[in-house]
């Protein structure tokens, strides 16, 4: 089986929001690297430098529709920012596995600890969420989605009901049932999402308390909390749908967000929601707001 890799050279700014875009459209794993041979100090501790011209490198599956992913990627995108994409062949190797080399248990706030099968860290303390993403978005390791799960582990959810729109792998949606949710509705367009996301409620033991749809919810439903983890425009473009669906006085988290765009998107959520300052990891920030 053959693998598509797909570049694109962007700027120091716009390479974390390729990077995710990537991710969102089904790439098994993503890296940058140097556009310019530039070189970089070494970075104080905790911090994450990038090049002043970044080469941002997905790789996809071989039967990925190349037409569909530039066209993806293209409708996404300044035109002026894809004008060097690059989509590549490469030979067969396990590729959709390659996340394992640096995903290991990692913990959320006080609780929540998130774990590929089969490990465990030493403490015995917390509550565990055994994940195999697939070919899915959502691990943990990114920012946007550590934003949500340290939101969660502080939150009290107990006997909430929960939309969690755009699913991934269903991260979000099985920790919130772990952390005490009474039951969860995860959206995700991708059938490879829904699918992951049932997997891995059957391997956490919530699957009797999640739903999974594509779309098309029922006008009535109602929700406690809504949980976004999206793309910031996609994001502005949901905002009747999740307002709609939300009780009053109901919990909004929006991630996916460059610390850039915060207030585009906090200016379309005020009308229907108070939103509280945002909350930032490296370039990402999180909005959590309240229905009015």
């Amino acid at each position: 089986m053959s693998w598509l890799q797909v570049h694109l050279t962007t700027d120091k700014a716009g390479a974390p929001l390729v990077e995710l875009l990537f991710e969102r459209l089904g790439a098994l794993s993503v890296t940058l690297g140097d556009a310019a041979d530039e070189a970089l100090l070494e970075p104080p501790p905790g911090a994450s430098p990038l090049w002043r011209r970044t080469r941002v490198t997905g790789l996809f599956p071989g039967d990925t529709d190349t037409d569909g992913l530039r066209d993806a990627i293209q409708r996404s995108l300044a035109p002026e920012a894809t004008r060097g994409l690059e989509l590549e062949v490469l030979e067969d190797r396990a590729w959709e596995r390659a996340w394992l080399e640096r995903f290991h248990p990692m913990r959320f706030g006080e609780r929540l600890w998130v774990c590929p099968d089969g490990q465990r860290p030493d403490s015995r303390d917390g509550v565990f969420l055994d994940l195999d993403p697939g070919l899915a978005f959502g691990t943990g390791t990114h920012p946007t989605t550590a934003l949500c799960l340290s939101w969660l582990d502080r939150a009290d959810i107990a006997g909430k009901r929960v939309l969690d729109f755009g699913c991934g792998s269903g991260i979000l949606s099985i920790a919130a049932l772990r952390l005490g949710a009474a039951h969860a509705i995860a959206v995700d367009h991708d059938p490879q999402a829904l699918e992951a996301t049932r997997a891995n409620a059957l391997r956490n033991g919530v699957l009797e308390r999640l739903e999974t749809a594509s779309g098309g919810l029922p006008a009535e439903l109602r929700v406690d909390l809504v949980l976004a983890n999206i793309l910031a425009g996609t994001l502005i473009e949901l905002e009747p749908v999740l307002a709609r669906h939300l009780v009053p006085g109901g919990h909004l988290l929006l991630s996916g967000i460059l610390a850039g765009q915060a207030d585009q998107v906090g200016a379309a959520y005020a009308a229907d929601f108070a939103l509280q300052p945002p909350r930032q990891l490296e370039e990402w920030v999180l909005l959590e707001g309240r229905r009015r």
